[in-house]
């Protein structure tokens, strides 16, 4: 199917769903890894035909009372992509994840790959940078990554396409990525019986969210969803991770159809305020808006993240 750049982005992830929904051989081949110790679920996306992969939303193990990394929840997926005979062509971070840290530096030494994120990063480093104190040395124009994706913006995964939409509101950089029939929808939505994504964060805007949402579900009733977390809603025991635009507008505790905006905003806003920063956000974000990389290692060659106290 071919896109045309001047039409509405959501008109045209429509149009991609739809093909890929009649002609299985259109549809990717979805792995996802779940990450237990930080709530969350990295993809392996890849064309069956030309055996292409993309890396959605790595994890790089970090243990915060040490300060040590490992590398296992990444060598999963190494092992998984060559035993597939797989060939990564993408390594993309739905936004700058401030409950975990990415491995995506690691996984493109060991597989290749461009690393990618949505443009609006550079406003994300910008008010990061800031509260970190990260000085002249860091670069605010999105440059530690190989690709800043623009909303609508097309992209292949081999024979197949995909199309990156601009969902803001959990944070301003969130994307969530169309491919096939799928939708990979990072922080925006969770399971139905769990709701919706914090807009508390720096940047963030439960309107704004609201909307983002919304957008999503205006995609087709059979549209897959993939989330990039799940937390197990009260009375269900175990963890899940996909789903489809119907039955999040169906059930959706937080944002099924009925559910005005104003309702929302209300709701999400009183949740927000009485809900803890997450464990890992100081190293998270530290890392996160360096493209997966550590701060640069200081004179005694040692990498140091700073914790600012009283500032959030």
């Amino acid at each position: 199917m071919h896109v045309d750049p001047t039409n509405d982005p959501v008109a045209n992830a429509a149009k991609l769903i739809d093909t890929a929904a009649s002609d299985h051989a259109l549809r990717p081949s979805i792995a996802g890894f779940f990450d237990e110790a930080t709530n969350t679920v990295s993809y392996v996306v890849h064309d069956p035909v030309s055996m292409e992969a993309a890396i959605i939303d790595s994890v790089l193990d970090y243990e915060a009372a040490s300060g040590r990394t490992s590398f296992g929840s990444a060598e999963r997926i190494i092992e998984y992509v060559t035993s597939k005979n797989l060939k990564v062509t993408w390594l993309i971070e739905t936004h700058a994840h401030a409950d975990h840290l990415s491995a995506a530096p690691f996984l493109q030494e060991e597989l290749g790959g461009k690393l990618a994120i949505g443009e609006g990063i550079i406003r994300v480093q910008e008010v990061f940078g800031k509260l970190f104190n990260a000085g002249s040395d860091f670069e605010r124009d999105g440059s530690q990554f190989d690709h800043l994706f623009t909303d609508g913006e097309t992209f292949r995964l081999g024979e197949l396409e995909g199309i990156a939409l601009h969902v803001p509101g959990h944070t301003p950089a969130d994307m969530a990525y169309i491919i096939g029939d799928a939708a990979f929808v990072g922080d925006t939505i969770f399971m139905p019986d769990f709701g919706t994504a914090r807009a508390d964060f720096p940047g963030g805007d439960a309107r704004q969210l609201f909307q983002s949402i919304r957008r999503l579900l205006s995609l087709p009733r059979e549209t897959r969803l993939f989330l990039c977390h799940d937390y197990k809603a009260p009375g269900r025991d175990d963890y899940a991770w996909e789903t489809t635009v119907g039955q999040q507008r169906d059930a959706n505790v937080h944002v099924r159809d009925g559910v005005s905006e104003d309702e929302f905003v209300a709701m999400r806003t009183e949740r927000d305020r009485v809900l803890a920063m997450p464990n890992l956000i100081m190293p998270s974000v530290q890392v996160n808006i360096r493209g997966g990389r550590l701060p640069e290692p200081e004179d005694n060659g040692v990498s140091y993240i700073k914790i600012p106290v009283n500032a959030v």
